[in-house]
């Protein structure tokens, strides 16, 4: 019998790029909207994310789509999947 188990869908995100100094690796901020609990208004709120950049690829300024993956270093969990739109 052949095994067919599949790999569960990892978490994406889209985010711009803040930083690329270090190397092989770029920090992401992911904006989402959300509303606030009690007052019913929609906020605006970002995180950043530390993302594994294997060919140093993306610079600053650039969407980039993001992959939830195994953990790579202290603070990496994500990796680079794709540029979506480079900086002017």
């Amino acid at each position: 019998m052949a095994d067919t188990t599949e790999r569960n869908t990892r978490k994406e995100r889209q985010g711009v790029v803040v930083s690329d100094v270090q190397d092989k690796t770029i920090v992401v901020r992911v904006d989402r909207r959300t509303t606030h609990p009690l007052y019913g208004k929609s906020l605006r709120v970002s995180k950043k994310y530390h993302v594994h950049d294997e060919a140093n690829d993306a610079n600053v300024g650039d969407m980039v789509r993001i992959v939830e993956t195994r953990p790579i270093s202290k603070l990496k969990r994500w990796r680079l999947a794709e540029v979506v739109e480079r900086a002017r």
